[in-house]
């Protein structure tokens, strides 16, 4: 059935590897899920138990994914990770319990081992503002701000794995109040009314004289309904109407960065990234979604916006900070050229050269939760990798999960990981994939888990 247009345009705006209008270059090899499917290009020359022993040489073990306990055997990670101020770790899927525990280890250990003080994960600004509020005052509760916050295709944050990495953020800036962990979004698809608020608020505070046109510029855009409702009504307006909020939302920044700072120039910088924030908002939105090339577009303009976000953060506080977000944002190349051209990996690798690092994981089976084609949240499952896939090699090293830098692997293996060919990569939304991606070329270092299951969702979203 043919999603409609403002459905399809939100599932591709908030998650990569989702089911699309057309269909990937290699979707038509998509395994059927609870089955083992074969895949086309198996790797040819070096034979694939050359390149299983070189990979068996590189990778360290990984005793566990779930958070809690000792994490020596992350060290070897740290090796890997080296100077790096920002660190993004992807997924394969964006529901499945062991890549979000996983990630919450990986930060809890880099926290305490390496200094680094920011999680900061593929959700809205505002979103982002909410929760480090809680993390760092104690404001509010964090389960109903996930619940406000992660509706549609956000959703899937809204999960146990990531509420019990925000309440261990909370205990530990209880504990360290001077020198605290934080909490940030850096997406574009949604801004709350608060960072509105806080916009105005300064510009009331600041230049008066202003008030009356920064209600004239933002007028309807301050969202009243719920976070899912406002997004659908936003991509429902017309094109022409898009177009015109995105224009006003332009000239309101401007207005804005053209006055001077004055004495609190921190206070003028947080209002013009919050004003930055509606403005990406809107210009996110002020695409032509029925044009293939203006759809490409906004993809591009998503991830760019998206690392954007993530430097001004990294810039303004000085910590060091773990990315969250799906592998295909986290990485050097797009796994789909025509949809998604650039990706945020690629702006974020533009800005921090060799400090920014960033990890890729894969799975050989198990399951996750996405929406089917009809709408429906449904937990879907995998057999093992089929032949020709790259999980297919990568589940046959003598790990159960692992870690490889891939920069460092030797022959034959460098050659296969500079090859592209079938890899899954499913965001919010399944049919999608498999995709084909050169891992060695996307990646700095890889994490294998032989099996992965379907994440826990916290009610109704």
């Amino acid at each position: 059935m043919q999603r409609h247009p403002s459905a399809l345009a939100l599932a591709l705006l908030l998650g990569l590897g989702t089911a699309t209008a057309g269909v990937p270059p290699t979707a038509a090899a998509a395994p059927a899920p609870t089955s083992s499917s074969a895949f086309p290009g198996a790797s040819s020359g070096a034979s694939t138990a050359r390149i299983v022993d070189a990979l068996n040489r590189s990778a360290r073990p990984l005793r566990t994914v779930e958070p809690q306990g000792e994490t020596g055997e992350l060290r070897p990670l740290d090796r890997m990770i080296g100077d790096a101020r920002v660190v993004g770790i992807g997924e394969a899927t964006h529901s499945s319990h062991d890549f979000f525990a996983l990630k919450s280890r990986i930060f809890r250990h880099l926290v305490e081992e390496k200094g680094f003080r920011t999680f900061a994960l593929e959700a809205s600004w505002s979103t982002g503002l909410r929760l480090n509020d809680y993390v760092l005052h104690g404001t509010g509760d964090p389960g109903r701000i996930m619940s406000d916050e992660f509706q549609s295709d956000y959703l899937w944050w809204n999960n146990t794995d990531y509420l019990r990495l925000i309440e261990w953020m909370r205990a530990y800036n209880v504990r360290h109040p001077h020198d605290p962990v934080r909490f940030m979004g850096d997406d574009v698809g949604w801004t709350g009314p608060e960072v509105y608020d806080a916009v105005t608020g300064y510009v009331a505070r600041t230049h008066p004289e202003l008030n009356a046109r920064f209600a004239e510029l933002y007028r309807g855009l301050r969202p009243t309904v719920a976070t899912g409702t406002y997004m659908k009504h936003y991509l429902d307006t017309p094109y022409a109407a898009r177009k015109e909020m995105a224009e006003r939302t332009g000239r309101a920044l401007r207005l804005l960065t053209r006055r001077s700072p004055g004495a609190d120039r921190e206070a003028f910088d947080r209002a013009v990234q919050n004003a930055r924030a509606v403005d990406r908002t809107a210009r996110q939105y002020a695409f032509d979604f029925d044009d293939p090339a203006q759809l490409a577009a906004s993809m591009r303009y998503r991830d760019r916006a998206m690392a954007a976000n993530v430097v001004w953060w990294q810039q303004h506080t000085g910590t060091k900070m773990l990315l969250s977000a799906h592998n295909g944002h986290v990485a050097y190349q797009t796994p789909d050229p025509a949809q998604y051209p650039r990706t945020q990996g690629a702006f974020l690798r533009d800005s921090f050269g060799p400090a920014y690092v960033n990890v890729g994981l894969t799975f050989d089976q198990g399951s996750f939760n996405a929406t089917g084609s009809d709408g429906a949240i449904r937990r879907w499952t995998f057999g093992p990798a089929g032949p020709g896939s790259n999980e297919r090699t990568l589940d046959r090293v003598r790990y159960r999960n692992y870690a490889v830098d891939l920069r460092t692997v030797g022959p034959p293996a460098g050659a296969w990981l500079a090859a592209a060919r079938p890899t899954r990569s499913i965001g919010t939304a399944y049919p999608a994939g498999p995709y084909d991606i050169a891992l060695g070329r996307s990646y700095d270092i890889l994490i294998h888990l032989h099996h992965i299951t379907a994440a826990r969702l916290r009610g109704d979203t």
